[in-house]
């Protein structure tokens, strides 16, 4: 991950970071930040470069990164890692952070299909009822030939023509018996026309 990063860091430097990680882990101190700043964040930068970031994302993790070290730094623990692998391995975690977020887009929270439905007034599931009541009622009273097509054309999903292949009957024939019976249907649900019926 950081092999050649820390190929080139002299026992002396290595220690002499992990020196200033515990002056900014107890003081913040800022010469010792500065210091790891100078030199890591342009490694730190090339590091994200070679893993495919573009210049200006780089840059940002690359700055993300030295931050960390700065709020961090007391978690920094000289027996367990250099400095060096310390920094990389919180580079690496950014980077896949960063790109888990741009594989996966933010969902806009005023998108329609994200909202739970609206709740159902009573009156209005009453009337849906009513309806749902009248319409099964309604189907029953259908010719056969009208009812047949009818569960054709909205329990199956079969199209007008694929309804006439099935039942080997003239399109013309198929969208007429679906028509009077929708007519019939109609005719129920809506009072004004079933009184005017009688």
């Amino acid at each position: 991950m950081n092999d050649t990063v820390t190929t080139t860091i002299s026992p002396d430097v290595r220690q002499r970071h992990a020196d200033c990680m515990a002056l900014i882990a107890s003081d913040k101190c800022r010469a010792s930040f500065s210091e790891l700043f100078d030199f890591y964040a342009p490694r730190v930068k090339s590091y994200m470069l070679r893993l495919g970031a573009s210049a200006l994302e780089a840059e940002d993790l690359a700055q993300d990164v030295m931050v960390t070290v700065w709020r961090k730094a007391g978690m920094y623990d000289r027996k367990q890692a250099s400095v060096s692998t310390w920094i990389f391995r919180v580079a690496r975690n950014r980077r896949i952070d960063k790109f888990r977020r741009t594989s996966r887009p933010d969902l806009d929270a005023d998108e329609p299909m994200l909202r739970p439905p609206d709740i159902e007034q009573p009156d209005a599931a009453l009337d849906r009822v009513q309806i749902e009541e009248t319409v099964r009622a309604e189907l029953v009273k259908l010719p056969p030939e009208q009812l047949e097509l009818l569960q054709a054309a909205f329990y199956e999903g079969l199209s007008h023509s694929e309804i006439a292949t099935k039942f080997n009957l003239p399109l013309g024939t198929v969208k007429s018996r679906i028509r009077l019976a929708f007519g019939r249907l109609r005719g129920q649900l809506e009072p004004e026309g079933g009184d005017a019926d009688t």
